[in-house]
């Protein structure tokens, strides 16, 4: 009885929502199209693919994908480089795009907030491939922006795509002029929906614009800092492609502080046609992003269970 009663519930809820549900189709054909049916695609991790054979008749190769992969010479240097870049991407996230939130949020004159609000979110929008020459622009030995200021104060021009001991800096600066702005727009929406009694309450104690931001604004906003940081802890084995690829000009010279597991996976890839190795690694970097989230949903369930992702 019960499962008819559910049945003929979800029934009527179709019917009462028809629209509703058509409108679902498509995402769900994506969601299913990209991330359900490529799963099957995993077992390449697990096996020695070969062109001529076809995914099924290739020979089962067990861990030896993996083996390949970290008894490389570059398994340290790019795995270092991955955690440490993103790691960097994660603190500079919370910290300058929240700071920037609440700056947006203290303008009093909403339309110039509106016109700041797209000049930082505009990098979002700009490819990779667009960046880096913007990036090139900058930084070539003999046209740079740069180099040419060097050179008018009577200083010595430096060639930057083949000094590795810049290049730490000069990607951290790009990754957070292109997504500091996109972040911000996520905690500035967050601010937004606070209730303004709160402030007014707040004011009417004496509490100043800095204790309001201290004690209302960030604690209200808390979960939403909590869940963007743990989604990227989720990523933290991923380096993003573009910024890597792109922006160092694929320099040799540079590998040792450029070269991350998404970029070393590709050279494999294209260079030897290893699909196997290639897999292994996808399904490396997103099998330490899974447990990583899990073990910091389960710290920070420990605290505030309000603000845990699940």
């Amino acid at each position: 009885m019960k499962k008819s009663k559910k049945k003929a519930t979800f029934v009527e809820e179709l019917k009462r929502n028809k629209s509703l549900f058509i409108m679902l189709i498509p995402g769900i054909l994506v969601l299913l199209s990209n991330n359900y049916l490529p799963m099957p695609g995993v077992l390449l991790a697990f096996k020695d693919y070969n062109y001529t054979k076809g995914f099924f008749k290739s020979d089962w190769v067990g861990f030896d994908n993996f083996k390949y992969l970290f008894n490389s010479s570059q398994a340290y240097i790019i795995t270092r480089n991955t955690i440490l870049y993103n790691l960097a991407f994660i603190i500079i996230s919370l910290t300058l795009a929240l700071g920037l939130a609440i700056i947006l949020n203290e303008l009093r004159n909403k339309r110039l907030a509106k016109i700041y609000q797209s000049v930082f979110f505009l990098p979002y929008f700009l490819s990779w491939v667009v960046v880096s020459y913007l990036v090139y622009s900058l930084l070539s030995s003999d046209q740079g922006v740069f180099n040419n200021l060097l050179v008018h104060f009577n200083m010595k021009p430096i060639n930057w795509y083949i000094e590795a001991k810049f290049w730490p800096a000069i990607l951290v600066f790009v990754n957070t002029w292109k997504w500091t702005g996109y972040d911000s727009i996520i905690y500035l929406a967050a601010i937004v929906g606070i209730d303004k009694s709160l402030y007014e309450a707040a004011a009417i104690d004496g509490a100043s614009r800095v204790k309001q931001i201290m004690y209302i604004t960030i604690p209200s906003i808390m979960p939403v800092i909590t869940i963007l940081t743990l989604l990227k802890i989720g990523r933290i084995f991923y380096g993003d492609f573009g910024l890597f690829w792109n922006i160092p000009k694929n320099m040799g010279v540079l590998y040792n502080v450029t070269n991350v597991i998404d970029t070393y996976v590709y050279r494999a890839l294209v260079q030897a046609g290893d699909i196997g190795m290639a897999t292994a690694s996808g399904l490396y970097q997103a099998t330490v992003g899974f447990i990583l989230v899990l073990a910091a949903n389960f710290v920070v369930r420990r605290f505030n269970k309000e603000n845990a992702l699940m």
